[in-house]
């Protein structure tokens, strides 16, 4: 993808909308799609930003004029022209139940992915093979969703497309985000990790380890990590001080309570012949 990079590298630098410049951008698009680029990747064991790619999405915006959307379905929507709502065939494999949902075009979509009505996949997003997007949830701009992931109902997983060189909000294979759990902020959440219902991780959030007795936090540089297999649930910790502690104030805090077993592993089991 070489060429496409150095391609929108010239677009942005050229600075000016032109027809050669609207058709490099939506062969651009059309490969965020296909999930053949993607605004983030997992190369040797670490996750790497693509900044050009964040930067082909804004040229995207720039480039766009408003228009009216959804003639003839009996709804009727104003966006940008770039990033219409994506039209999914049966040979996309791609389960949309019916009932309000939206998936924009420059979003990957794997096939075997359900999105239970109403839920949302903002442009950039790469939600891989297996994984569901349950009611009212949202995946937001360039966040990305790894195999067998059950965002469930109200899940809120954040997109982080600007600044360009900011990770996304990154979700690994086989977690389970419980319901109107809040992920923002390049948050990384690591394999087989389940959020229970409720919780809320950012990158001014510390993570309190009660099994191995530490503490995580985000830094200048990193984001905020969540352990594989780690069990986290809401909790609180008291203010020891001021009148907080007079008052017997205590603050919201994410909390890791024990690892993955059999017993989880049998609690988050994602079945099969739903897909």
């Amino acid at each position: 993808m070489s060429s496409l990079q150095s391609a929108i590298e010239r677009c942005l630098a050229a600075g000016e909308a032109t027809p050669e410049t609207r058709q490099t951008f939506l062969q651009f698009r059309d490969a965020l799609t296909q999930g053949k680029i993607r605004a983030a990747e997992k190369t040797s064991g670490q996750w790497t930003v693509n900044t050009w790619v964040k930067q082909g999405i804004l040229l995207g915006f720039r480039l766009g004029v408003l228009a009216e959307m959804g003639a003839g379905s009996g709804l009727s929507f104003v966006d940008k022209d770039t990033f219409p709502a994506r039209h999914f065939a049966v040979e996309d494999r791609v389960r949309v139940v019916p009932g309000g949902s939206s998936v924009r075009e420059g979003a990957y979509v794997a096939p075997s992915v359900i999105c239970m009505p109403p839920m949302y996949i903002n442009v950039g997003a790469f939600v891989d093979e297996g994984s569901m997007v349950d009611s009212h949830a949202l995946v937001g701009s360039c966040a990305q969703i790894g195999k067998r992931v059950h965002l469930s109902a109200a899940a809120q997983i954040g997109g982080v497309l600007e600044p360009v060189n900011a990770a996304p909000v990154i979700i690994e294979d086989d977690v389970l985000v419980g319901g109107n759990c809040g992920v923002y902020e390049g948050t990384l959440v690591h394999a087989r990790a389940v959020l229970g219902a409720g919780t809320v991780l950012t990158r001014s959030t510390p993570l309190y380890d009660l099994v191995r007795g530490e503490v995580y936090r985000a830094t200048a540089d990193k984001p905020l990590e969540v352990p594989e297999n780690a069990v986290v649930v809401p909790g609180s910790r008291a203010v020891k001080k001021g009148v907080a502690a007079e008052w017997g104030i205590s603050l919201y805090t994410p909390v890791i309570v024990k690892y993955r077993d059999e017993k989880t592993d049998r609690g988050v089991e994602l079945e099969d012949w739903l897909r």
